[in-house]
């Protein structure tokens, strides 16, 4: 349902007070008693040589296999496992974060190198090389973990019970008196006694039928007969009201009221009177207010309703027994007061209206009265605390249209009004409802407002939408005055369907109920809704009350309107009411009581139901108050709510437990593993939320223990052990742990779990030992750290594992166990890293100062003290390193890690560098003086860089380590040196020393490296003679800093040279040739050349890297080595194209301009014809003609075909005869083709079909080359010809240049078509056949029609365009009249051109067309075989015929409409504004004009000359001459009607009129230049005249003087209409008139 209010409202409940905590009286009689229910609801590779190498090869092999090998359940995380080994948990992962905070990455810009058993060859001891860039980091501080876990369940979402599908609340509208959870939301109780009475057929003859009913300490029913009965809840019968009184006589009760003290009820009856009665004085009325007498409701004296009228709701006011409201059917609501006295007769009531009208009242001026009642009604009841507003007698009605709120004492008083809210769904079902809940005391402070009183409230609702209504009173600054009143709507809530019933529950439970009988239950502040389900089945009571009253706004449904609703709904407010949390349902066969189930119900119901882990979930959701807390009976306050519910939590969890394994132990398939896991997991989730963990170790464990499933306990632990929720455990927890994940294989968790443990409560002696024997050392490390605060013993472990593998290469004991301790021992590194940097190892967290410091201290003092140890002190215990020798070298523990893997100590050395620990601090010093601290933090407080630097240099000089290991050094120094200048310092012949060594790298992998650790030694040392380190630098391959070196000495050649050198920079070269050759850059003569030298040495490798930008930097820079470049690569012709491309044909215009080296475009010419044909004839256009030799060029296109530029360049050249010879040639030669391919054997008639079209389309493609020319040629002979007018022209017959060359093009491309043709028809029936027939295809294969039309179309395109070129140079096209009929003639070119067609003017078609044919009548004297090349010229003049003529008819089509549209707007005229001269005030024209039978003759006369007009036209077959109007104005002759032809003239400015009149006698006049002139609708009455009997004035010459009315009318472009005479005298007046000017005298 649709929850969102449109109000904005909080989201936190404003309640801490239970369900039972609702409105309470003082009286003890006033609870609710109990009611007894009575219907209860793998391959080994290579290695250099054996022992520590061998253990290096392997571990690479395992550390390759960590991202590929999944592990035995099934996560990609570990390493293959041996049986018992850890060594999925061994390995220490890289990462680029500093070690310490507010450190710097060591190295910045390094690369990630490969491991060194990657390279042949080179014997180390290494394992792989770790980039000092890259920081050390364990696994189980890894980002990822190492296998997937389960997730914690505190993680899930909290339970309801909807996730349990045992526990399911389905809200089915089937459902019935069984919801679908275990336990009944309502449970409801059959009040079968008071049915029995009530319900029965006595009872309803005795009483009849209920039909509303009230609840307080007691049930009142008003019943049909218009009796009331009172019940106690005891189901017994107290009282029985109105029988022998008039109240029988007033017709059935329908409403019911009970005051606040229980004692005084009151009853509305249907005819409209209302009765109270003292239930301890039944038998009479307390009050009796009858309705209206009829003989009085005209006078009205009183209020009061009237007769016949239904009292449909009645309410008393505060605790007075005589204070009532009430409201009927139709609409009007009333207060009575009663005055004090004795007995009935001695009180008289006082009515007031406060609503509605009376029905035969008036409505107000100018309204209208809708149909209106009032839906619902209620007075404010009182609460248990006092108010201001008790004593105002609040009062809450609702209509269709408003809610009203109104005060009753001391006098009838709006407070509030509220409009329909615009949310109610539209053409919904017509309902209203509302509910008060009084203010009251809190046990505990509102969380909202703070306040120990609660705030007045109103909830009601208009159709499907619901308002809670807050009334806040304001204190007014006046004592003796009452504060006033504030509403305001608070939340809102739109329901699916219609509302019609509400009620509250509680201070924060609502209940709604919905038409189709469902029931909701809502909270208040939040607005959700938390139970929802059907009473269909209860048949609740209801009744039509209000479609009588309320039918027409149904009637009269807009559609359109969404304010409108469909239908009036059936009352129910009578039959559901609440009280003390109790629900009372009236139905139409029975009474029933209802009541929420409670929390502890609804956990009971689970249990019993057998859903323990449903019950725990939902008792957890109780206790953290996820859930419908206020609906189930519980508290807001979290303290009371957690005491409440806490004991119920751990009793059902202990019982569930009690009872899943006792029913284990009976069968064990009823409860399998997946149940036990989902209760450990449940029941985890509880104790977190309780915070009682010992619960699970005390109880909870023993179960799963006892039953032999611990593991689903331990499993189900871990992942609270890993985000530190649960830090303590139990040492037998611990063992059973180790032991459950070692035989899973599962040690890198187990691992993880242990170092997030706390070790304060873990049995040292068990977890060391255990770790020990499994061989988790990750573990053991932590637990040796964190309990013990040693350091040193873990260390003295790890570097156990390496003395028996450094003993000679060798291992004493199997290969298998030497990976093992190898793998192992690898984790000396991560473990120095993270405890010389001040971590926790291996989870990564921050030592505290003083334990990081002593840690620290020893370490160092192990590591740089120079001798064997024993340890633990006093002890005999001595580590050798070399127990088969008799003495131990110097510095033994650190020879001994260097000749393991030099590369990870130093490694972790470079970030131990970075802690402030190794700083020569006076803090230190004074430390280490003191006399307490023991022998080895005095020691290992003054080590600094230097010493260890020193050390390092001493002990790997010697030859006990190659050059392989002193890399690792080298690289160590230089990479520090730049980092802490202040505290290291070194002779300049060691750091000369170090370069060597970093330019002897043993790898090319090690290349990048070595290099960036030589710039940054560089960056603070510079060493005496640098160049004799160059060649051991390009050696190397240090390009980086050669480029340095030679850029800093300004040898720019040998700068040029190294780019071209470096593999990895080299495009660079282009920035830097520009960067130097530019002239801003100041280079000498010398230093230029030698750039240029280089150049022109590495010319090949500078075109290679990129063309497009040597070229442009050879051309700014050096635009003479363009040949020499060029050269260099003339091998590969594709890079010289790119290169003169980019030259001749840049994208982007730039400031260097085009090249116009001849020989540069020719050389571009002939490779474009190479590599791009297509634009050579586009780019040979373009350039100067006087710039290329022919050649040099044609072979080139010749070969590759490229004919068209070739013509193209000939006709540049003036060889026009020679380029159409070469272009004919090339004809021919397509012409082979196609024949040839024809002729040819092929089996695949599609490549056939589309090889002949690819070769006509280029045959065709050349006859436009040639058209192209002949055109060209064609122009220039005209621009000669009109140069030389009144020379001789050529004797008849002979053919001009520009003749013969069409002549050339329009025989070759008929003869190839002739011949075409004949290839593609097929032969005659009765021909014989070939004899020697291979081809295996035939021409029905073909689309030889498609073949024949494009060929053909070669003639007709040839034809065409020397039609067009040898025409008359006109902007149209030509047009050939033969065939044409006269009218056909007539509509294209009209009698009176100067010209039809060019042919008549010039005779250049027809000498090459007579040529053409006699040409062809020589070749073949047969003119047989010239049909069709004639059938195509005269297609081409058939289509060029029929394209004009459609133009032409287009064309008339649209000028006819036009002109059409434009005489229409014409003839369309004005229309006067009155009928009467403006000047002497006489009728004009209409009805009643003077002289009307003068004016009939006129008209007549008109007709006749106008019929006598079109016969003479007729007979003489002559037209009309053109006539003007004679000024712009319209004139009518006032003796014509409208008739005959008009036409109106083109005027020619403001008054000007020198043409004759023609067409009627209307002269159109604007009234000034540029006013837009409105057009109208003439009349048929105005009167015209025939121009021809209109003198040179406009005055008719057939006037009759007898008329004086008659005469010529003047119409202005403003309307105003004027005898001529009358206004050319005005005109005349003011001195402005001339010759048929016209202006208006009104308007101007």
């Amino acid at each position: 349902m649709a929850d969102e209010p449109e109000l904005p409202r909080t989201h936190d409940d404003s309640s801490s007070l239970s369900d039972g905590e609702t409105v309470k009286a003082n009286r003890d009689e006033d609870q609710v008693p109990d009611i007894s229910e009575e219907d209860k609801p793998e391959t080994d590779t290579g290695r250099s040589r054996a022992g520590p190498s061998s253990i290096a090869h392997r571990y690479g092999e395992l550390l390759e296999a960590e991202h590929e090998t999944p592990s035995e359940d099934g996560s990609t995380d570990a390493l293959p496992r041996l049986a018992g080994s850890p060594i999925g948990s061994t390995l220490s992962v890289p990462d680029d974060t500093p070690s310490i905070q507010g450190s710097v990455i060591s190295s910045p810009g390094s690369s990630v190198l490969p491991s060194r058993t990657s390279r042949p060859g080179l014997a180390s001891p290494t394992p792989s090389f770790r980039p000092f860039d890259q920081r050390f980091q364990s696994r189980i501080s890894s980002p990822y973990l190492s296998s997937p876990r389960p997730s914690s369940p505190a993680f899930l979402s909290s339970h309801s019970r909807n996730v349990s599908l045992s526990s399911q609340l389905l809200l089915d509208p089937g459902d019935t008196e069984s919801p679908s959870p275990p336990w009944e939301v309502v449970r409801w109780t059959k009040l079968k006694k008071l049915n029995g009475q009530v319900f029965s057929e006595s009872g309803r003859r005795n009483f009849g039928s209920p039909t509303c009913l009230a609840v307080s300490a007691t049930i009142v029913l008003g019943t049909s007969k218009g009796i009331i009965l009172v019940f106690d809840y005891n189901q017994n019968i107290k009282f029985i009201i109105g029988p022998g009184t008039k109240a029988v006589e007033s017709g059935p009760i329908t409403a019911i009221a009970i005051s606040a003290d229980h004692t005084t009820i009151a009853g509305g009856h249907a005819n409209g009177s209302i009765f109270t009665w003292d239930t301890s004085r039944a038998s009479r009325p307390f009050l009796s207010i009858p309705h209206l007498d009829p003989a009085q409701q005209q006078k009205r004296p009183t209020d009061g309703h009237v007769q016949n009228a239904k009292v449909t709701h009645l309410g008393f006011l505060g605790t007075r027994h005589t204070a009532l409201v009430s409201a009927d059917d139709r609409g009007m609501a009333f207060s009575h007061l009663a005055t004090r006295g004795t007995g009935a007769l001695g009180r008289t009531v006082k009515t007031t209206r406060i609503l509605g009208r009376y029905p035969d009242s008036k409505p107000p001026p100018g309204k209208t009265l809708k149909p209106s009642s009032v839906l619902a009604f209620a007075s404010l009841p009182l609460g248990n605390v006092e108010m201001a507003t008790d004593s105002l007698g609040l009062t809450a009605m609702l209509t269709p249209y408003l809610l009203v709120i109104v005060s009753t004492t001391p006098i009838a008083q709006t407070q509030h009004k509220s409009a329909r809210p615009k949310e109610v769904a539209a053409h919904s079902a017509l309902t209203g409802c509302l509910a008060w809940f009084p203010g009251v005391k809190l046990k505990v402070a509102d969380p909202v407002t703070g306040s120990q009183i609660s705030k007045v409230k109103l909830v009601y609702c208009w159709s499907n939408v619901l308002t809670v209504l807050d009334v806040d009173e304001i204190p007014s600054e006046d004592k003796d005055k009452p504060p006033s009143l504030r509403f305001k709507a608070r939340s809102r809530w739109k329901c699916e369907e219609a509302i019609v019933a509400v009620q509250w529950l509680s201070r924060s439970v609502l209940t709604v109920l919905t038409i189709s009988q469902r029931l909701i239950v809502l909270e208040d502040r939040s607005m959700r809704m938390t139970e929802a389900f059907d009473l269909i089945h209860k048949h609740i009571y209801h009744v039509d009350l209000f479609s009588k009253q309320l039918g027409a706004l149904v009637e009269q449904l807009d559609e359109e309107d969404p304010s409108m609703h469909g239908v009036v709904a059936d009352a129910f407010y009578m039959s559901l009411k609440t009280y003390k949390g109790r629900l009372f349902l009236l139905g139409f066969n029975d009474i029933s009581i209802g009541a929420l189930s409670n929390w502890a119900d609804r956990l009971i119901a689970l249990m019993e139901n057998g859903d323990y882990v449903g019950a725990i979930k939902l008792a957890t959701s109780y206790y953290t108050g996820d859930t419908n807390k206020l609906t189930v009976g519980l508290p807001e306050d979290a303290a009371l709510r957690h005491s409440m519910v806490q004991d119920k939590l751990m009793e059902i969890m202990s019982a569930s437990l009690k009872y899943a394994f006792g029913q284990r132990q009976k069968n064990r398939a009823s409860v399998d593993d997946r149940h036990l896991q989902e209760l450990s997991e449940t029941c985890f989730v509880a104790c977190m939320s309780v915070g009682d963990v010992d619960f699970l170790f005390d109880e909870m464990y023993e179960w799963y223990e006892d039953a032999g499933v611990e593991g689903i306990f331990l499993e189900t632990l871990e992942p609270y052990i890993l985000d530190g929720s649960i830090t303590s455990i139990p040492p037998v927890v611990v063992k059973a742990m180790v032991t459950h994940f070692v035989s899973k294989g599962w040690e890198s968790r187990l691992e993880e779990v242990i170092c997030h443990m706390n070790t304060a409560t873990i049995d040292l002696d068990q977890i060391t030992l255990l770790c020990k024997q499994h061989s988790l050392y990750d573990a053991l490390l932590y637990v040796w750290n964190q309990a013990l605060s040693d350091y040193v013993t873990p260390l003295f472990d790890l570097l156990s594992l390496l003395v028996p593998l450094m003993q000679n290469g060798q291992y004493s004991g199997n290969r298998m166990d030497a990976e093992i301790y190898a793998v192992n021992a690898l984790k000396i590194f991560p473990y120095l890293s993270y405890v010389l940097t001040g971590r926790v190892y291996p989870t990564g967290e921050t030592l505290p100062k003083d334990v990081s410091r002593k840690a620290k201290a020893e370490l160092y003092w192990l590591l740089f003290s120079g001798k064997s140890i024993t340890w633990p002190k006093g002890s005999n215990k001595r580590l050798l390193t070399r127990p088969d020798q008799s003495q131990e070298p110097s510095f033994p523990y650190l020879r001994l890690i260097l000749n393991f893997d030099a590369a990870s100590f130093l490694s972790a050395l470079n970030e131990a560098f970075e802690d402030s620990f190794l700083n020569d601090s006076p803090e230190a010093s004074s430390t280490s003086s003191g006399r307490d601290l023991p022998e080895e933090q005095i020691f290992g407080l003054t080590v600094n860089r230097q010493y260890i630097v020193s050390i390092l240099m001493e002990i790997m000089n010697s030859p006990e380590f190659s050059s392989n290991e002193t890399i690792y050094l080298d690289m160590f120094i230089a990479r520090n040196l730049p980092k802490y200048p202040q505290y290291l310092l070194f002779p300049g012949s060691t750091l000369t020393k170090v370069l060597v060594g970093l330019c002897k790298y043993p790898g090319r992998d090690l290349a990048e490296d070595a290099q960036l650790s030589a710039e940054y030694l560089l960056s603070v040392y510079q060493p005496a003679d640098v160049t004799e380190l160059i060649p051991l630098f390009k050696e190397a391959g240090f390009y980086r800093i050669l480029k340095r070196i030679y850029r800093g000495d300004k040898q720019y050649g040998k700068l040029i040279q190294t780019f071209f050198e470096d593999p990895e920079d080299q495009e660079e070269v282009f920035n830097c040739i520009d960067m130097y050759l530019r002239p801003q850059a100041g280079l000498t003569r010398r230093q230029s050349q030698d750039i240029l030298q280089i150049i022109k040495h590495r010319s090949t490798e500078l075109v290679n890297l990129d063309p497009a930008t040597a070229a442009q930097t050879i051309a700014k820079h050096a635009p003479e080595l363009h040949q020499h470049v060029l050269g260099s690569v003339a091998a590969q012709p594709g890079l010289q194209y790119a290169y003169l491309k980019t030259l001749l044909e840049p994208e982007k215009e730039t400031t260097l301009g085009r090249s116009t080296d001849r020989d540069l475009v020719e050389q571009y010419l002939r490779l474009m014809c190479q590599f791009d044909p297509d634009h050579v004839s586009n780019y040979v256009g373009l350039v100067q003609s006087s710039d290329l030799r022919l050649e040099q060029l044609l072979p080139t296109m010749e070969e590759t075909g490229v004919i068209d530029a070739a013509v193209i360049l000939m006709a540049k050249e003036g060889q026009v005869q020679e380029a159409m010879g070469r272009l004919i040639k090339h004809l021919e030669t397509l012409e082979s083709a196609l024949q040839g391919l024809l002729d040819s054997p092929q089996d695949d008639a599609h490549n056939l079909q589309m090889s002949a079209e690819d070769l006509i389309q280029a045959l065709r493609k050349f006859v436009l080359v040639g058209i192209w020319l002949c055109q060209g040629q064609t122009k220039t002979a005209r621009a000669v010809v009109s140069s030389r007018r009144g020379q001789k022209a050529l004797a008849d017959g002979t053919l001009s240049a520009d003749e013969n060359l069409w002549l050339d093009l329009i025989d070759a491309a008929v003869q190839i078509t002739k011949r075409l043709s004949s290839k593609l028809q097929p032969p005659p029936k009765n021909s014989p056949s070939p004899e020697n027939d291979d081809t295996h295809h035939s021409p029905s294969q073909l689309d030889k029609n498609k073949l024949l039309t494009m060929l053909r179309s070669l003639v007709q395109t040839s034809f065409t365009a020397l039609l067009n070129s040898t025409s008359t140079a006109s902007p149209n096209s030509i047009i050939t009249t033969s065939g044409m009929t006269t009218e056909t003639k007539a509509v294209i070119a009209p009698p009176t051109t100067a010209a039809t067609t060019g042919i008549g003017t010039n005779l250049a078609f027809l000498r090459i067309l007579r040529a053409f044919l006699t040409r062809a009548a020589a070749a073949s004297p047969n003119l047989a075989d010239l049909r069709a090349v004639l059938a195509s010229v005269f297609s081409a003049y058939a289509y060029e015929e029929s394209i004009l003529r459609l133009s032409n008819r287009l064309l008339e089509r649209s000028l006819f409409v036009g002109v059409a549209q434009a005489v229409e707007l014409r003839q369309r005229g004005w229309r006067p504004r009155g009928s009467t001269c403006e000047a002497c005030g006489k009728r004009v024209w209409g009805p009643g004009v003077a002289g009307g039978r003068a004016v009939w003759e006129a008209w007549e006369e008109r007709e006749k000359e106008a019929a006598r007009a079109r016969r003479r036209r007729r007979r003489g077959g002559e037209l009309d001459g053109k006539g003007g109007l004679s000024g712009s104005g319209l004139v009518m002759g006032e003796g014509e009607e409208d008739g005959g032809e008009e036409y109106v003239g083109k005027g020619k400015g403001k008054g000007k009129g020198k043409g004759r009149d023609v067409g009627p006698v209307m002269r159109r006049e604007p009234e000034r230049q540029g006013e837009e002139v409105e057009q109208g609708e003439s009349a048929e009455t105005e009167e015209k005249k025939d121009p021809r009997e209109e003198g040179p004035e406009g005055m008719t010459t057939t006037q009759k003087e007898t008329q004086p009315g008659l005469g010529p009318l003047v119409l202005l472009a403003c309307r105003h209409i004027y005898h001529q005479s009358c206004l050319e005298a005005l005109l005349a007046k003011d001195g402005s008139s001339r010759e048929r000017e016209y202006r208006c005298p009104i308007d101007g």
